[in-house]
């Protein structure tokens, strides 16, 4: 199979309607799924495969929502430029991917960097955000194990099926929850032209601690969602950020790891659904 054939399959597993787009970012042609309809959610990746890492959510959450999962520039389907690839890029690509699609205010979803991401996002355009919701997030001063970066530049230099399951033991609490497909795809993005650029050039600083003062500044009604068996982002991290920012709460996931919603995805979209839906939160 070739790479888009391993997209399209985890595209088919959404159990929903689904529009696969393009749009200019600025510069950056930006791939980008959709589905449902209401008030949007932006769901943002980590750093690997794209959009499709939300296959276990988007049908769930479209039955309430307008989803919109973008690309993130430097992975998937969308550009890959010389960049910085720190939070301050992300962040001005992300207000320009919105600005592009007409969204004035949204809920962002983020995972591990994406989590980064919506952070510095939310910092820099309040406004613009109604509720955050953190997935294992990056930015928050976790120190990965020594082995788990062993794996993350093994898979991002070397990239391999062997590679991926290797490092697939410290992002999900079982490796057999995840489609084969998801890795496949992950792997064959990293070969493409341009596939490694966010890892190499950005060297981890999307996901470089944000300060106390930063995460205090940060008003909007914030959900913390960790796997409980997180290997790559100590669920402790999360608990000392939910005790500085101002309107935060941490909801836990047992037998998961750092994709709760491929390792524990009822409990995960359950959770999720909830607290955007509910206006006092969970």
């Amino acid at each position: 199979m070739r790479k888009l054939d391993y997209r399209q399959a985890l595209i088919d597993r959404i159990g929903a309607s689904v529009t696969q787009a393009n749009v200019m970012a600025g510069s950056v042609n930006t791939a980008y799924l959709s589905a449902g309809a209401g008030f949007p959610v932006i769901c943002l990746h980590g750093g690997g495969a794209g959009a499709v890492t939300w296959y276990p959510s988007i049908g769930p959450l479209a039955q309430h929502f307008r989803v919109v999962t973008p690309d993130i520039v430097g992975y998937g389907e969308s550009d890959k430029p010389d960049a910085s690839y720190d939070r301050a890029y992300f962040a001005s690509w992300l207000k320009q991917f919105l600005d592009a699609l007409g969204i004035t205010r949204a809920h962002i979803v983020g995972l591990s960097q994406g989590g980064a991401i919506a952070l510095q996002f939310t910092l820099d355009n309040p406004e613009m955000v109604d509720k955050l919701v953190l997935i294992d997030s990056g930015g928050l001063g976790a120190k990965s194990p020594l082995m788990s970066i062993v794996g993350m530049l093994w898979l991002n230099t070397l990239p391999s099926s062997w590679a991926n399951r290797f490092y697939s033991r410290y992002i999900l609490f079982n490796p057999d929850n995840r489609d084969p497909n998801h890795g496949r795809y992950s792997v064959e993005v990293l070969k493409a032209a341009g596939g490694k650029k966010a890892f190499s050039q950005g060297r981890g600083a999307a996901v470089s601690a944000l300060t106390e003062e930063a995460l205090r500044k940060i008003q909007n009604k914030t959900l913390m969602i960790w796997g409980e068996n997180d290997r790559l982002f100590p669920i402790e991290f999360a608990a000392k950020a939910v005790a500085i920012m101002p309107d935060a709460e941490l909801y836990s996931i047992k037998d998961a790891g750092h994709l709760p919603m491929m390792d524990q995805p009822a409990v995960f979209n359950r959770a999720v659904a909830k607290f955007l839906l509910d206006k006092a939160g969970v």
